[in-house]
């Protein structure tokens, strides 16, 4: 069961709270901003997006200077990632390299497999776009996810490090994850308004599932966007549903606005009204509906 219905008024205070925010400011603490600043053109946005949304495990400061690192492996052309000719230099560079759990062997892992693809297919949304069109969302990442992985063993390629697939979860799998950092790609592709790249084309935003991290998936909790308490794809789907009906054209507009307020500490996740008092969308959060609040 619900815990509690989104009231009538959230998609007006959902989009005063996307109106007031200030997305510059916020930007230069994403790692969308260094991904960003190394999104040339397509192919470099994709390689430079996957890092980012690849490392996009822990606070947001030591993601982006993980994606830094890797960004100088490549003298800031990463591109150059994906070059086979530079593979012995790329390995050498990666190899002390590591982020929370990923290592630099993963990383070098999966620049062979982009060599590999990009041999093939001149992006990397056609393998989306092959799975989405036979099945929807979940089959379009379930081949993404796949495309990332490789095809094990194979000579080009090699075998996967330990821990690599693990990397790109699909969400047809039995317990299927969030897949926070896929979406999380496809949002940096798909959408071409700030701060997002849109170098993909033949996808409609309103197709997008909103990646749901922790800050996003405690708001959307306690605004009744879904009664799950389990961050896992079921929630995915159903937030973005959600969203979908206050903006079936770009519903996960509001993820860098509600991912951000978490981080910021604009949303305390406890009552405090000193810092709650100017929220819009305090009057629908279920930590403050059908209570009265000492001033």
């Amino acid at each position: 069961m619900r815990s509690h219905r989104p009231t009538s008024e959230l998609p007006a205070h959902l989009e005063a709270l996307y109106g007031r925010f200030s997305f510059d400011r916020s930007l230069a603490d994403d790692p969308i901003s260094v991904v960003r600043s190394l999104a040339t053109d397509r192919r470099r946005a994709e390689v430079a997006g996957i890092v980012g949304a690849t490392l996009a495990i822990g606070n947001t400061t030591a993601i982006r200077g993980a994606i830094d690192r890797v960004a100088r492996v490549a003298d800031g052309d990463v591109a150059r990632l994906i070059d086979p000719r530079r593979e012995p230099e790329r390995r050498r560079r990666l190899a002390g390299f590591r982020h929370r759990w990923i290592r630099g062997d993963q990383l070098e892992h999966l620049f062979r497999i982009l060599s590999d693809y990009y041999d093939r297919h001149p992006t990397l949304e056609d393998a989306f776009v092959a799975g989405w069109a036979e099945g929807g969302f979940a089959v379009g990442l379930d081949r993404l996810a796949s495309a990332l992985r490789g095809t094990p063993g194979t000579d080009r390629i090699g075998r996967a490090p330990r821990g690599y697939r693990a990397l790109f979860p699909s969400p047809l799998d039995p317990s299927a994850s969030a897949c926070k950092r896929l979406t999380l790609f496809l949002r940096w592709m798909v959408r071409d308004r700030y701060p997002d790249l849109g170098y993909w084309t033949r996808i409609p935003t309103g197709e997008l599932r909103v990646p749901l991290d922790q800050h996003v998936h405690w708001i959307a909790y306690h605004l009744g966007l879904t009664a799950r308490r389990t961050r896992n794809w079921a929630a995915v789907e159903e937030v973005s549903e959600a969203l979908r009906r206050i903006d079936p054209i770009d519903p996960v507009k509001y993820d860098f606005v509600l991912c951000h307020t978490g981080i910021s500490g604009d949303c305390p996740k406890e009552r405090d009204l000193s810092v709650c008092g100017p929220c819009s969308v305090r009057p629908d959060c279920s930590l403050w509906r059908g209570r009265s609040v000492a001033t």
